[in-house]
């Protein structure tokens, strides 16, 4: 965070998202101001509040890809919620501190695997020397009175030298140890089988209503019932390779401190963790006096609490959302943000509005960022050996006719492109495999003969495209 300053923010935005300077330079300064907020004072520390965000404009334009970005720049704990998705208390549905519980799950999932990453190397050396000793069985002596069970051959130990730093106890020496040691690293010994005890992974059924409830008590139902749900062991025969991948994964999970872990989580969700909340403007709107009874300004006061700041129980212990930063967003065509409860306005300070697409940004947004959607073709077709070519006036069409049915049905912003870009290609797409000239290029011609049809025809494109 200290050497993101607000231009390079914008700058790391710009390479995946087209336009909304506004949006990005707002988010851009809230992020900042976290990390400025760490080198005040202590005393005044505390006091420093986020400054929450409402994103306003219709859907498609890069709400929620802002956040998203924002949040994997500075690996921050991210969670997207839906405001319509919750109920407030006394009804049957989610409760609005189900969004901070999932918040610090995926904080602990993100620290335990870096954690894991850490000690991955060490755990890697553990599983060769298991692997080693599951190669390398004790051997066992001979009892000419017991009788042999058919296809069992006992081997008979050889009696092992007092002193001889060369042997191992198991009864083979270092040397083949270390022959074998090669060969593994080799990767000769992949596809040998070995014997292996796995664990089962098997959940009670109980679990299904942990957001239900039983978390909201602070209870965690393992610990209490202890040893009832221990996972139990299977013995599997799998090849060498794949015994490698398990027991280093189950000695990566034993390395991991999770005390630790948590404690890390817990401070990353409370100093770093960020929230989205998607269509707030669903809940914005007034009574209608008829409908299933849920109360919207119910569920704005649950959710009042917790942008303010309040302690959510979880089961990793008390989480305070003082410092959470809460970016909302919602197209707001029917409502208006002044139609939110005053006190839930008063927390959303900064209240920016995004831009419509037009043609332009079409253009843009299927060539410029890391990830654009024609580069995306490009790619899926490479796989079938087949050089996909799209020419400047084909791409300038296709934004155009984005902007066209956008503008005469359901203005969906660049989500349009999506499913204009698959009828243009449709027929490339299923016969790729078979296509004897490997070289296909796309030009304003393929595109009005593809497209033209379906554009003419309003009614088929209201349904099409």
């Amino acid at each position: 965070m200290e050497d993101l300053k607000p231009i390079e923010i914008v700058r790391e935005l710009d390479k995946y998202i087209i336009g909304q300077k506004n949006a990005k330079r707002s988010v851009a300064v809230a992020l900042r101001n976290r990390w400025r907020r760490q080198q005040v004072e202590e005393n005044l520390k505390d006091e420093i509040a986020p400054k929450n965000i409402i994103l306003i404009g219709p859907t498609g334009v890069g709400k929620t890809e802002i956040s998203r970005r924002l949040a994997k720049l500075t690996d921050s704990p991210f969670v997207k919620v839906e405001a319509s998705k919750f109920t407030e208390v006394g009804y049957v549905g989610r409760d609005v501190e189900a969004m901070i519980r999932d918040l610090v799950e995926l904080s602990v999932n993100m620290i335990k695997s870096d954690e894991q990453d850490k000690v991955k190397e060490k755990a890697s050396r553990i599983a060769e020397e298991r692997v080693l000793d599951l190669l390398l069985p004790p051997a066992v002596k001979k009892d000419p009175e017991k009788p042999q069970e058919d296809g069992i051959v006992e081997i008979e130990a050889q009696p092992l030298p007092e002193k001889n730093n060369s042997t191992e106890s198991n009864g083979y020496s270092n040397k083949t140890r270390e022959k074998l040691r090669k060969m593994l690293k080799e990767r000769k010994l992949d596809e040998r089988y070995v014997d292996l005890d796995v664990s089962e992974r098997s959940m009670p059924v109980v679990e299904v209503f942990s957001n239900l409830g039983i978390e909201e008590m602070g209870l965690n139902l393992k610990d209490m019932l202890g040893g009832a749900f221990s996972q139990a062991k299977k013995n599997r025969k799998v090849k060498v390779k794949e015994a490698l991948k398990i027991i280093a994964a189950e000695e990566a999970q034993r390395l991991v401190d999770m005390d630790k872990v948590v404690d890390m989580a817990v401070e990353r969700v409370e100093q770093a963790g960020i929230v989205f909340i998607d269509e707030i403007d669903k809940i914005a709107e007034k009574e209608s006096g008829y409908g299933p009874g849920v109360s919207r300004a119910g569920v704005q006061r649950d959710l009042l609490p917790i942008v303010e700041g309040s302690s959510v129980t979880t089961k990793y212990g008390v989480i305070k959302t003082d410092h959470i930063l809460f970016i909302a967003s919602g197209a707001f065509h029917t409502a208006k943000p002044a139609d939110l409860i005053p006190e839930l306005q008063g927390r959303f300070p900064i209240r920016v509005e995004l831009n419509a697409l037009a043609a332009d940004e079409f253009f843009r947004i299927l060539t410029e960022p890391k990830n654009a959607l024609i580069l995306q073709y490009i790619a899926l077709l490479r796989t079938e050996e087949i050089d996909l070519i799209f020419e400047d006036q084909a791409i300038k069409n296709v934004s155009k006719i984005a902007e066209d049915v956008n503008n005469r049905t359901e203005n969906i912003g660049a989500r349009r492109l999506h499913t204009i870009m698959e009828k243009l290609l449709e027929d490339i797409l299923f016969d790729a495999p078979d296509l004897k000239d490997k070289k296909v290029i796309i030009n304003e011609e393929y595109v009005n003969k593809k497209l033209k049809d379906v554009i003419k025809d309003e009614d088929l494109s209201r349904y099409i495209l």
